[in-house]
């Protein structure tokens, strides 16, 4: 399994071999600095701090031992059993090619507070006149038995900004010269936000031909 590091940059539409229109997601993808090597996984860094003086003081300490410049984002992706792997080495998005499938992790976008309509697509109540529960919330469960809400009900609440994964998207374009991926359709999370890219786990959808 390849993993890297990266980040989203926006939408935009590119044309098919065939005439197709398709929205795609550019993804800034590496370089990323391997910072350690264990086990089973790669300690990885991305996105170098312009000053390092803005670091903290343990984080660039430990920057300072690798003599690799400071990074803001550091996590860890399941390593490649069968490849060698160094310290300081830098992994670039040529790592994947077009038409590979991938699952990309990040933080969907954070809508606040919201009702159960938005949230959980309830139906709500009768739009006729006189209806007083347009968007309210309904019964919430029985009444002596068990004479309490049930944990996990649907409720409103904050929606959003929680960690997303979006399995087997395909891999449009590769462009190395810029480290940019595009990926066919949206991915999570609003512009500039940090993405995880990986091979995809689970077996790849068929292509109608």
């Amino acid at each position: 399994m390849v993993g890297m590091l990266g980040k989203k940059i926006g939408m935009t539409q590119i044309f098919t071999e065939d005439g197709r229109m398709i929205g795609v997601t550019a993804i800034e993808t590496g370089p990323c600095s391997i910072l350690a090597i264990k086990e089973k996984s790669l300690q990885l860094g991305f996105d170098p701090i312009k000053k390092e003086k803005r670091a903290k003081k343990p984080q660039a300490g430990y920057f300072k031992k690798l003599n690799i410049p400071c990074q803001k984002l550091i996590r860890e992706v399941v390593k490649d059993s069968a490849k060698e792997y160094k310290v300081g080495e830098q992994l670039k998005v040529d790592l994947f090619k077009e038409g590979d499938y991938v699952d990309i992790t990040g933080i969907s976008k954070g809508k606040g507070f919201q009702g159960g309509m938005k949230r959980w697509n309830w139906d709500g109540g009768p739009q006729t006149h006189g209806s007083m529960s347009h968007r309210r919330v309904g019964s919430l469960g029985s009444s002596t038995s068990p004479g309490r809400v049930w944990k996990g009900h649907h409720l409103p609440g904050h929606m959003g900004a929680a960690q997303t994964t979006l399995q087997n998207l395909l891999v449009v374009k590769i462009d190395p010269e810029n480290n940019l991926m595009l990926i066919n359709g949206a991915v999570p999370g609003h512009k500039n936000s940090y993405l995880m890219v990986r091979t995809a786990k689970k077996r790849v959808p068929k292509v109608k031909k």
